[in-house]
């Protein structure tokens, strides 16, 4: 009988020790726990932003970002409907195209620079059935293609960036955003500032009143208007839309396998935004440094636009995260140590993919200032990161900026001039395009690299009917229809204009599902939970049931 009951006690000691040691491991893992956030915005930057929500789920974080353009994802924020934002352009005080103003609560919001890239024209453009990749435009052509004084593709002005083509006699069709858009906002910024001239004369003759800096593209006919970087890049993409010319982040051309433009610059060269070009470029953006500003770290991009380094690209610029300094709307101090970690994950981790998804990283000056914004975060867990532990690509652990110091230049075939490089661009890169002396006589046709059949990829575009397009690593397709310009995506929501107020629709990964090793844990501990409180009874009973009658 005593040698039973001591077995009892023997076995219910070591079922308490395994339920303290599954307690004990609990805590520590629930310790790491995150509640998911949720936020909207810039389709410029959705590519990196998808790339990096995706790479910290296996932290345990969700995050929620429905790429709606970056004036709704400014207005959602304002709503108190999502979280954090991102935008290409900050908060629009005092709006210079006449539209409503925003005024966020002071001190309720502040930015931080999270992608930095280039505005690119994605083209679509075949000479005798051969896809063009090396095509090169001035910045006053590309501004008269997109203000409608240029409109076909041998006009002489084209020929004379092109001289080893043969452009063909094919209507432009150029593509712009359909909503409200942070791309079309710097675009617009860059034409009146460079050619103000054009801008102001087509601007009245789309029936604005107000000409200055919009995120709404005033149109003309003979233009197409898509929602959102994958609209433009998905109509481009299309084989039936030979002749289109769209402005997208350099990433959806990219993933598209689709050519973009070579812009002239202010030293004479023809330049696409690779992540050496654009780390150049930015070395002139003149950043508010003011931190006491509520514009801190916003950009101005004058300095860029002209800068005489033969390695710079115009249009680059950065995008920003807007996160929230105060608890309000639905935003609490447990989302904010959500948002600080996937924040610290995007500055430093992040960065290092940039350069496979068609961004440069973040310089040195950015990350840093970066971290001190991360810190007015409510509910953040302030991380100790060094610029030594940062890994960010961009910058030695001296600081030195690799990027910019190491760029190569320009090969002399991409000088203006009667020379003109064969190398395709973007995501055709691999594909270059013949050219030939004199070749400028629209009479004539050069040879070009592979058909536009061939270049119709499972990330780019469907068959001649319009079938699929899919452009910037984005899981559902796009569908076009010929006639209409409408895109819509394979789960059958509209990207055409609509007009109507576009709310958040997160794309999410559900957090993994099924028997896990914590599901086996909290079944373990209520077993031997149970065996702590029975065993004794039982074991009593049965040494009761074995005495002598």
């Amino acid at each position: 009988m005593m040698l039973v009951l001591r077995r009892a006690r023997v076995v219910s000691i070591a079922a308490l020790c395994l339920v303290i040691v599954a307690l004990a491991i609990a805590p520590s893992a629930s310790a790491d726990s995150y509640v998911p956030v949720s936020g909207a915005g810039s389709t410029w930057s959705f590519p990196a932003l998808d790339n990096w929500r995706r790479d910290v789920q296996q932290y345990g974080m969700r995050i929620d970002y429905a790429p709606v353009g970056s004036s709704q994802g400014r207005r959602q924020f304002l709503d108190g409907t999502v979280d954090f934002a991102a935008s290409d352009i900050p908060f629009q005080f005092h709006p210079e195209d006449g539209s409503p103003p925003e005024n966020p609560a002071s001190g309720s919001y502040a930015y931080m620079p999270i992608t930095a890239g280039g505005t690119v024209f994605m083209y679509n453009l075949t000479i005798g059935g051969q896809r063009v990749t090396n095509l090169r435009l001035s910045g006053e052509n590309v501004t008269k293609i997109f203000t409608g004084v240029i409109t076909s593709w041998n006009d002489p002005a084209l020929a004379a960036d092109n001289p080893g083509l043969a452009l063909p006699a094919k209507t432009i069709v150029p593509v712009v955003r359909s909503d409200g858009s942070g791309s079309t906002a710097q675009f617009s910024a860059w034409m009146i500032s460079q050619h103000g001239d054009l801008w102001n004369a087509y601007c009245g003759r789309a029936g604005r009143s107000a000409c200055g800096v919009t995120s709404y593209y005033p149109t003309v006919p003979g233009m197409i208007s898509q929602a959102g970087d994958l609209g433009v890049a998905g109509y481009v993409a299309q084989n039936y839309a030979d002749g289109a010319i769209g402005y997208v982040n350099y990433s959806y051309a990219i993933t598209a396998g689709f050519p973009v433009v070579k812009v002239l610059n202010a030293s004479g060269y023809y330049t696409e935004p690779t992540p050496d070009n654009v780390a150049v470029s930015l070395l002139q953006a003149q950043i508010n440094t003011d931190a006491s500003s509520e514009d801190y770290l916003t950009q101005k991009l004058e300095g860029v636009y002209t800068d005489t380094d033969s390695r710079t690209y115009p249009l680059s610029s950065y995008s920003y995260l807007i996160l929230p300094t105060v608890v309000q709307g639905q935003f609490s101090l447990d989302k904010g140590k959500t948002l600080g970690a996937f924040s610290y994950y995007a500055m430093c981790q992040g960065q290092q993919e940039s350069p496979a998804l068609g961004y440069s990283p973040m310089p040195i000056n950015l990350v840093q200032a970066s971290f001190d914004q991360i810190r007015k975060i409510p509910g953040v867990v302030v991380q100790n990161i060094t610029i030594q532990d940062c890994h960010n690509p961009t910058f030695s652990p001296d600081g030195t900026n690799l990027l910019a110091d190491n760029a190569p230049f320009p090969a002399d075939c991409d000088k203006q001039g009667p020379v003109q490089c064969e190398t395709g661009t973007g995501g055709a890169r691999n594909q270059p395009t013949a050219t030939s002396a004199g070749a400028g006589d629209p009479t004539q046709e050069a040879a070009a690299g592979p058909t536009a059949g061939d270049n119709a990829t499972a990330a780019a575009a469907g068959g001649a009917d319009g079938s699929t397009a899919q452009a910037a690593g984005v899981t559902s397709a796009t569908v076009c229809d010929a006639d209409t310009g409408e895109c819509v995506s394979a789960s059958g929501a509209g990207t055409g204009g609509s007009g109507g107020q576009a709310r958040a629709a997160p794309r999410t990964l559900a957090a993994t599902r099924g028997w896990g090793g914590t599901q086996t844990l909290m079944v373990l501990a209520a077993l031997l939970t149970l065996l702590l409180l029975l065993a004794p009874g039982l074991t009593s009973r049965f040494a009761e049931s074995r005495k002598p009658q």
